[in-house]
């Protein structure tokens, strides 16, 4: 996969093989093509409310309840921005004018862009309350027909920003989200990756804050920082 994704930047530079590509992307005058290179390679499967238990949860068990002042969500790999606007959508629905907002990080700029656009396909909305979707997004006519727009009102309280969860994290984060979504992206790391992403993405919840994973992941010896509530869905202590 890595080999067939990056084979078209070896014929850009006229490489003849990956250890010259690895040598010029070290190069400091080439440092805008390891970004390149990351937006090639990361992978970016997404769509609105994926696994819509943990937005019902979410929903349900979190915000109905919740008596604060300030709620922050964190869509810690929100790709091209549909997990960040689920999260939106559903604090819109719950919370009303309550003071929240949304922060969608991802290692991808090209990803981050489309999100900030906040334009989809309409093959996106599979899992979509059709209620929901003529509330909170416009849909194109004409040239545009087949996509929708996030609209403004959530767009002004979702903001997405590049992170890199496998180096420190900024102590502005700390202690500083009541939800965190961190879903399919452990599962590419290493053990040891998995304890530091984990933990180092923890720090940044309040305690007693939920932090979401996907329901094919674990944390099973990651981190001793979350306590399972349900599968999939930790508290932290």
């Amino acid at each position: 996969m890595i080999a067939s994704r990056l084979a078209k930047r070896l014929q850009y530079y006229d490489l003849s093989s990956y250890a010259q590509y690895y040598q010029l992307i070290k190069q400091a005058e080439y440092k805008h093509e390891f970004q390149v290179m990351v937006d090639i390679l990361t992978t970016n499967e997404t769509y609105f409310f994926r696994e819509p238990q943990h937005f019902e949860f979410l929903r349900d068990q979190v915000l109905k309840p919740w008596q604060g002042d300030h709620f922050k969500a964190w869509s810690a790999a929100s790709s091209s921005g549909e997990e960040a606007y689920s999260l939106a959508i559903v604090l819109a629905e719950t919370l009303g004018n309550k003071h929240w907002d949304v922060l969608g990080s991802d290692i991808s700029t090209r990803m981050l862009d489309k999100a900030g656009n906040g334009v989809y396909l309409m093959d996106r909305l599979e899992n979509m309350d059709k209620k929901l979707l003529d509330k909170y997004c416009l849909r194109g006519v004409r040239s545009q027909e087949g996509f929708f727009w996030i609209n403004e009102k959530l767009r002004r309280r979702t903001r997405f920003e590049q992170i890199n969860l496998v180096k420190p994290l900024s102590p502005a984060l700390k202690q500083n989200f009541d939800v965190i979504f961190l879903r399919n992206v452990l599962i590419y790391f290493d053990q040891e990756t998995k304890k530091a992403v984990a933990s180092r993405v923890a720090e940044t919840l309040k305690p007693g804050g939920y932090f979401f994973i996907s329901h094919s992941e674990n944390l099973h010896q990651i981190t001793d920082h979350l306590k399972m509530v349900t599968p999939s869905i930790f508290i932290k202590k």
